[in-house]
Protein backbone atom coordinates (compact mmCIF):
# COMPACT_ATOMS: atom_id res chain seq x y z
CA UNK A 1 0.00 0.00 0.00
CA UNK A 2 2.84 2.37 -0.86
CA UNK A 3 1.96 5.94 -1.67
CA UNK A 4 3.05 5.77 -5.28
CA UNK A 5 0.59 2.96 -5.99
CA UNK A 6 -2.32 4.05 -3.83
CA UNK A 7 -1.81 7.68 -4.82
CA UNK A 8 -2.09 6.86 -8.51
CA UNK A 9 -5.12 4.71 -7.85
CA UNK A 10 -6.68 7.55 -5.88
CA UNK A 11 -6.02 10.01 -8.72
CA UNK A 12 -7.58 7.68 -11.28
CA UNK A 13 -10.66 7.09 -9.15
CA UNK A 14 -11.06 10.76 -8.28
CA UNK A 15 -10.69 11.69 -11.94
CA UNK A 16 -13.42 9.29 -13.02
CA UNK A 17 -15.79 10.08 -10.21
CA UNK A 18 -15.31 13.82 -10.55
CA UNK A 19 -17.10 13.71 -13.91
CA UNK A 20 -20.32 12.47 -12.30
CA UNK A 21 -23.25 14.77 -11.60
CA UNK A 22 -24.73 16.02 -8.33
CA UNK A 23 -26.95 12.94 -7.92
CA UNK A 24 -23.84 10.77 -7.83
CA UNK A 25 -22.36 13.08 -5.16
CA UNK A 26 -25.32 12.35 -2.90
CA UNK A 27 -24.83 8.61 -3.43
CA UNK A 28 -21.15 8.87 -2.52
CA UNK A 29 -21.66 10.16 1.02
CA UNK A 30 -19.37 8.54 3.59
CA UNK A 31 -21.01 5.87 5.75
CA UNK A 32 -21.32 6.26 9.52
CA UNK A 33 -18.37 3.89 10.05
CA UNK A 34 -16.27 5.87 7.57
CA UNK A 35 -17.18 9.15 9.30
CA UNK A 36 -15.98 7.79 12.64
CA UNK A 37 -12.72 6.53 11.08
CA UNK A 38 -12.07 9.91 9.44
CA UNK A 39 -12.78 11.85 12.64
CA UNK A 40 -10.52 9.57 14.70
CA UNK A 41 -7.63 9.83 12.24
CA UNK A 42 -8.08 13.61 11.93
CA UNK A 43 -7.25 14.00 15.63
CA UNK A 44 -3.76 12.65 14.84
CA UNK A 45 -3.35 14.50 11.53
CA UNK A 46 -4.39 17.83 13.10
CA UNK A 47 -1.14 18.00 15.07
CA UNK A 48 0.81 18.24 11.79
CA UNK A 49 -1.55 20.30 9.62
CA UNK A 50 1.06 22.87 8.52
CA UNK A 51 3.49 20.09 7.55
CA UNK A 52 0.77 18.12 5.72
CA UNK A 53 -0.34 21.26 3.84
CA UNK A 54 3.18 21.94 2.55
CA UNK A 55 3.88 18.29 1.64
CA UNK A 56 0.54 18.10 -0.14
CA UNK A 57 1.17 21.15 -2.35
CA UNK A 58 4.83 20.39 -3.08
CA UNK A 59 3.75 16.90 -4.18
CA UNK A 60 0.90 18.41 -6.20
CA UNK A 61 3.27 20.71 -8.10
CA UNK A 62 5.72 17.83 -8.53
CA UNK A 63 3.18 15.37 -9.95
CA UNK A 64 1.00 17.95 -11.76
CA UNK A 65 3.20 20.94 -12.63
CA UNK A 66 0.35 22.42 -14.69
CA UNK A 67 -1.44 23.15 -11.39
CA UNK A 68 1.07 25.95 -10.75
CA UNK A 69 -0.67 27.95 -13.48
CA UNK A 70 -3.61 28.45 -11.11
CA UNK A 71 -1.33 29.88 -8.41
CA UNK A 72 -0.01 33.29 -9.41
CA UNK A 73 2.59 33.33 -6.60
CA UNK A 74 4.10 29.95 -7.50
CA UNK A 75 3.71 29.98 -11.28
CA UNK A 76 7.38 30.68 -12.06
CA UNK A 77 8.97 28.80 -9.15
CA UNK A 78 10.93 25.87 -10.56
CA UNK A 79 12.79 24.95 -7.37
CA UNK A 80 10.45 22.76 -5.32
CA UNK A 81 12.81 23.01 -2.34
CA UNK A 82 12.21 26.76 -2.32
CA UNK A 83 8.48 26.04 -2.18
CA UNK A 84 8.94 23.94 0.97
CA UNK A 85 10.07 27.04 2.85
CA UNK A 86 7.64 29.46 1.20
CA UNK A 87 5.57 31.44 3.68
CA UNK A 88 2.85 31.89 1.03
CA UNK A 89 2.64 28.17 0.34
CA UNK A 90 2.46 27.45 4.06
CA UNK A 91 -0.41 29.96 4.38
CA UNK A 92 -2.29 28.45 1.44
CA UNK A 93 -1.69 24.92 2.72
CA UNK A 94 -3.14 25.96 6.09
CA UNK A 95 -6.22 27.43 4.38
CA UNK A 96 -6.82 24.15 2.56
CA UNK A 97 -6.24 22.14 5.74
CA UNK A 98 -8.69 24.45 7.52
CA UNK A 99 -11.29 23.60 4.87
CA UNK A 100 -10.59 19.88 5.37
CA UNK A 101 -10.97 20.37 9.14
CA UNK A 102 -14.33 22.12 8.63
CA UNK A 103 -15.41 19.33 6.28
CA UNK A 104 -14.53 16.66 8.85
CA UNK A 105 -16.40 18.60 11.57
CA UNK A 106 -19.50 18.80 9.34
CA UNK A 107 -19.61 15.12 8.36
CA UNK A 108 -22.41 14.67 10.92
CA UNK A 109 -24.31 17.63 9.40
CA UNK A 110 -24.18 16.98 5.67
CA UNK A 111 -26.39 19.96 4.74
CA UNK A 112 -23.77 22.27 6.27
CA UNK A 113 -20.94 20.40 4.54
CA UNK A 114 -22.77 20.63 1.22
CA UNK A 115 -23.24 24.40 1.64
CA UNK A 116 -19.54 24.81 2.52
CA UNK A 117 -18.31 22.79 -0.48
CA UNK A 118 -20.71 24.46 -2.93
CA UNK A 119 -19.52 27.91 -1.80
CA UNK A 120 -15.88 26.88 -2.14
CA UNK A 121 -16.56 25.64 -5.67
CA UNK A 122 -18.21 28.97 -6.52
CA UNK A 123 -15.25 30.95 -5.14
CA UNK A 124 -12.84 28.79 -7.18
CA UNK A 125 -14.60 29.99 -10.33
CA UNK A 126 -13.37 33.51 -9.43
CA UNK A 127 -9.85 32.20 -8.73
CA UNK A 128 -9.80 30.69 -12.26
CA UNK A 129 -9.24 27.27 -10.69
CA UNK A 130 -11.18 24.75 -12.82
CA UNK A 131 -12.65 21.53 -11.39
CA UNK A 132 -10.10 19.25 -13.09
CA UNK A 133 -7.59 20.21 -10.37
CA UNK A 134 -9.79 19.55 -7.30
CA UNK A 135 -9.43 15.79 -7.27
CA UNK A 136 -5.61 15.97 -7.27
CA UNK A 137 -5.59 17.61 -3.83
CA UNK A 138 -7.39 14.69 -2.18
CA UNK A 139 -4.97 12.19 -3.68
CA UNK A 140 -1.95 14.17 -2.48
CA UNK A 141 -3.50 14.63 0.98
CA UNK A 142 -3.84 10.84 1.27
CA UNK A 143 -0.18 10.39 0.33
CA UNK A 144 0.91 13.10 2.79
CA UNK A 145 -0.94 11.66 5.82
CA UNK A 146 0.00 7.99 5.44
CA UNK A 147 3.46 8.43 7.04
CA UNK A 148 1.93 10.45 9.89
CA UNK A 149 -0.69 7.82 10.71
CA UNK A 150 1.82 4.94 10.28
CA UNK A 151 0.27 1.66 11.46
CA UNK A 152 -3.12 3.33 11.94
CA UNK A 153 -3.39 3.65 8.14
CA UNK A 154 -5.51 0.85 6.68
CA UNK A 155 -7.21 0.12 3.36
CA UNK A 156 -10.55 0.91 5.03
CA UNK A 157 -9.31 4.29 6.26
CA UNK A 158 -7.93 5.09 2.82
CA UNK A 159 -11.31 4.26 1.27
CA UNK A 160 -13.06 6.45 3.85
CA UNK A 161 -10.89 9.49 3.03
CA UNK A 162 -11.27 8.84 -0.72
CA UNK A 163 -15.05 8.74 -0.30
CA UNK A 164 -15.04 12.02 1.59
CA UNK A 165 -12.87 13.77 -1.00
CA UNK A 166 -14.93 12.31 -3.84
CA UNK A 167 -18.08 13.67 -2.19
CA UNK A 168 -16.62 17.12 -1.48
CA UNK A 169 -15.00 17.56 -4.90
CA UNK A 170 -18.25 16.57 -6.64
CA UNK A 171 -20.03 19.31 -4.68
CA UNK A 172 -17.27 21.81 -5.43
CA UNK A 173 -17.58 20.99 -9.11
CA UNK A 174 -21.33 21.56 -8.89
CA UNK A 175 -20.74 24.94 -7.18
CA UNK A 176 -18.20 25.93 -9.85
CA UNK A 177 -20.65 25.06 -12.63
CA UNK A 178 -23.50 26.95 -10.93
CA UNK A 179 -21.32 30.05 -10.66
CA UNK A 180 -20.16 29.66 -14.25
CA UNK A 181 -23.80 29.62 -15.43
CA UNK A 182 -24.68 32.56 -13.17
CA UNK A 183 -21.76 34.66 -14.49
CA UNK A 184 -22.61 33.78 -18.09
CA UNK A 185 -26.20 34.84 -17.43
CA UNK A 186 -25.03 38.15 -15.93
CA UNK A 187 -22.95 38.96 -19.03
CA UNK A 188 -25.91 38.50 -21.39
CA UNK A 189 -27.64 41.70 -22.38
CA UNK A 190 -31.21 42.00 -21.02
CA UNK A 191 -32.73 41.26 -24.43
CA UNK A 192 -30.69 38.02 -24.71
CA UNK A 193 -31.79 36.63 -21.33
CA UNK A 194 -34.32 33.83 -21.86
CA UNK A 195 -36.86 35.14 -19.34
CA UNK A 196 -36.76 38.64 -20.88
CA UNK A 197 -37.56 37.56 -24.44
CA UNK A 198 -40.83 38.77 -25.82
CA UNK A 199 -42.49 35.68 -27.25
CA UNK A 200 -45.71 37.44 -28.19
CA UNK A 201 -46.55 37.41 -31.89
Amino acid sequence: MGCAISGLAAKAEFGERNTEDADAAAAARPSEDQIQMIKKSWKVIRDDIAKVGIIMFVRLFETHPECKDVFFLFRDVEDLERLRTSRELRAHGLRVMSFIEKSVARLDQLERLEALALELGKSHYHYNAPPKYYSYVGAEFICAVQPILKERWTAELEEAWKTMFQYVTSLMKQGYQEECIRQRHLTLSPKDRPEKRNTAL
